[in-house]
């Protein structure tokens, strides 16, 4: 499962709105090969989930995950910040053994 706080969920639908998306569009996240880490996150709004896709809610907000995708995000909550460390969305996951200075990328 994929939680949410209450800041993530208020830029999510801020962002949706800003973009023209309906109210019942999801956000996809994943995992990608790449980063300084080995792996990135990848965050983006989608209306359409697969079979094979697992979807959770937290705070009204759907999230969609690919099954290979779990297997590294199981227990993360997704945070927003726009304080002066930094201004975007934060992946606090505890699966994660090793991240990078700028947080996008990591390894297990």
């Amino acid at each position: 499962m994929i939680t949410v706080s209450e800041d993530a969920k208020n830029k999510i639908i801020e962002l949706r709105k800003a973009d023209g998306h309906a109210d019942d569009y999801q956000i996809r996240v994943g995992v990608l090969g790449g980063g300084c880490s080995g792996l990135t996150y990848n965050l983006e709004f989608n209306s359409d989930s697969l079979p094979t896709d697992m979807v959770f809610e937290d705070k009204g907000i759907k999230i969609i995950v690919d099954k290979k995708s779990i297997l590294y995000l199981a227990g993360t909550n997704l945070e927003f910040s726009d304080g002066l460390n930094g201004k975007g969305f934060q992946f606090v996951n505890p699966n994660a053994t090793r991240t990078c200075g700028c947080g996008e990328s990591f390894a297990v």
